[in-house]
């Protein structure tokens, strides 16, 4: 009887230990879950519970309940549906270049030749350039006598190109600056996965006459196939929350040729007052991210 007590106290103990070792982890967590839920969580959640509110203007007074018609003012919004047309031609327009050139010039930087070193540095340069620097540096570039227009002058071009003035070209010339501040970080992730493939499959490609760049056919693209899911919904995702480039070049302009669904929360909140339309917006632009990050987690378990 001694012995069956005294393993059922050694058990109980156990357990008494056991416990704080179990709440140890949530303790260190602590403070990071504490940061998140005011700065993050918190907000989200008033966003939330304010897109079913009137709270416009005149901020001093108290949000009121409206329901469902903040959506379906949205609805109705054309302005609204026109920066849903830009968002998606900017994704369209964004995604496959930074998809695939960056694998490009990352197979390119992978060759073990003098001097390569520099062209990596040169090609990721872009990224760790504010963009508030490179939107006003190519706002310079695209300005009616700026350099653009001068070298087409040069090359026998009568009139210069309204980059940024004309709704045909506007949101082209934000995708460009877009593009060429992305190439170089998407580039370093497809170098990574380059790096992880085995040389000796490539020789044994070259073995069974795989030479030049149908070597990255057969073996490279399909083993890059996890890293292009990666930049295809990173590059997505970057694509529909787009702001700064347009904020600093055209402000939406011409005529909303190039204003955006980000764009469009902005003015809204920030220029309107209409604080409880903007949440409205963004929660529609939140479920279509949380849509492309369920895409992501769908197609990497496949």
């Amino acid at each position: 009887m001694t012995t069956i007590e005294g393993h059922n106290l050694s058990i109980h103990k156990k357990q008494r230990t056991a416990y704080p070792q179990k709440l140890t982890p949530y303790l260190f967590l602590l403070p990071a879950i504490t940061i998140l839920g005011l700065t993050v969580f918190l907000p989200a959640i008033q966003a939330f519970s304010l897109s079913f509110t009137r709270y416009e203007y005149d901020l001093t007074q108290l949000p009121q309940w409206v329901g469902l018609d903040n959506f379906q003012r949205l609805w109705q919004d054309k302005v609204f549906w026109q920066t849903i047309g830009n968002t998606l031609l900017y994704l369209l327009g964004v995604v496959p270049v930074l998809v695939l050139i960056p694998l490009g010039l990352a197979i390119l930087v992978n060759q073990q030749l003098r001097g390569m070193n520099w062209f990596r540095t040169a090609f990721y340069t872009p990224v760790v350039i504010s963009m508030v620097v490179a939107g006003i540096a190519w706002k310079a570039l695209y300005a009616n006598n700026g350099m653009l227009n001068q070298l087409l002058k040069q090359l026998g071009f009568s009139e210069g190109i309204p980059w940024l003035t004309s709704p045909q070209w506007a949101i082209w010339s934000v995708m460009a600056v877009t593009i060429w501040k992305g190439l170089g970080y998407y580039m370093v992730i497809y170098l990574a996965g380059l790096q992880s493939i085995s040389p000796e499959l490539y020789e044994a490609a070259a073995i069974d006459g795989s030479q030049g760049w149908r070597k990255h056919w057969d073996i490279t693209i399909p083993l890059m196939r996890p890293y292009l899911l990666l930049v295809a919904v990173i590059s997505a995702i970057s694509a529909t929350k787009v702001f700064e480039e347009i904020y600093i070049m055209t402000q939406g302009g011409p005529r909303n040729s190039s204003k955006t669904v980000v764009y469009y929360l902005y003015e809204r909140a920030f220029q309107d007052l209409d604080i409880s339309y903007a949440c409205t917006i963004g929660l529609v632009l939140f479920l279509a991210i949380l849509s492309l990050s369920i895409i992501n987690l769908r197609l990497s378990k496949n």
